[in-house]
């Protein structure tokens, strides 16, 4: 008696695997989306990265800071700011165990300990009735970057020895990136070159600028559109995601001389709702729900980091 034939066990196999697939769950091949609650939340702006699992992220307006971790899918308050605060975007250093924060409308900057989350230092750059909006921040291996959405400036924070320093410096900006002609306009902001390059977006504009560190003086990014564009973030390899509150998120290859730019991707996601800053962790990225689809102050009845594939 015969054993059977290659193509008769080849088919079967084949069968096999065709009706394990029709019996999978329709929605896993879409399971590496998902949202971190931010519990009790009243609002959300931005995210920052610690480390290789643990996030932060802003009560819009109450100035409160969650933490939280890509594993396990959970954040729990962290930080209860002192009335008065609001947390748009923020940065951490995890060298120096510091969180920075902007202030949005406050006109302020405030700096936290990483470990313990008491308050380290704070930084009054506009005072009323300057209209101001501090959005976000950058880090270089000097200190930290505010932008002004309001304003034709960027404010800039030493660190000394991982010490704040009680001082700031402002930077005044000259060309595309010193148009206020939109209610937001500087926005989003990541260093390059060592810190001596800034890339600073544009909200009003749809566009990335690169600002000099040391004059101010900017440029625009060729071949880049991204209206709405909001938080960016530059990966390791050499592209930089930028995210636009038409619930997507861009991808571009940046040239070599930071003249240009190339569309790579588009990151779209059912869970993304207005969303507005991002921080990276490997090929996933974390993405605060803002809503302001919902009006402003937002009213949706909760808030979420949503995590993506990159």
């Amino acid at each position: 008696m015969t054993g059977p034939s290659k193509t008769s066990v080849m088919g079967a196999v084949l069968a096999a695997v065709v009706a394990m697939a029709l019996l999978a769950p329709p929605a896993a091949a879409h399971r590496t989306d998902r949202a971190i609650v931010l519990p009790q939340a009243t609002g959300t702006e931005g995210v920052a990265r610690l480390d290789g699992q643990t996030f932060f992220a802003g009560d819009l307006l109450t100035g409160d800071i969650f933490r939280g971790k890509i594993h396990d899918g959970t954040a729990t308050r962290f930080i209860d700011a002192p009335d008065g605060r609001f947390a748009a975007g923020m940065k951490a250093d995890a060298s120096d165990r510091l969180l920075f924060v902007a202030g949005g409308p406050t006109g302020a900057g405030y700096v936290y300990d990483t470990d313990t989350g008491a308050p380290v230092s704070a930084y009054q750059f506009q005072t009323a009735p300057t209209p101001t909006f501090i959005n976000d921040v950058a880090l270089t291996k000097d200190g930290a970057w505010f932008t002004d959405s309001s304003q034709a400036l960027l404010y800039f924070v030493p660190v000394v020895h991982g010490a704040p320093s009680s001082t700031f410096r402002t930077l005044t900006l000259s060309g595309p990136a010193a148009d206020l002609s939109a209610t937001f306009n500087n926005n989003g902001i990541q260093a390059v070159r060592g810190g001596d390059l800034l890339i600073v977006a544009h909200s009003g504009n749809g566009v990335l600028n690169v600002v000099d560190a040391r004059t101010g003086a900017s440029t625009t990014l060729e071949g880049v559109s991204v209206p709405e564009v909001d938080g960016i973030l530059i990966t390791r390899h050499h592209e930089l995601v930028a995210v636009q509150n038409s619930d997507q998120l861009s991808v571009w290859r940046l040239g070599c001389h930071l003249r240009s730019a190339k569309l790579r991707k588009v990151i779209t996601s059912p869970l993304l709702e207005f969303p507005s800053t991002v921080a990276g962790f490997g090929s996933r990225l974390a993405v605060a729900n803002a809503k302001f689809d919902t009006g402003f102050p937002p009213t949706a009845a909760q808030y979420e980091v949503i995590v993506v594939r990159r």
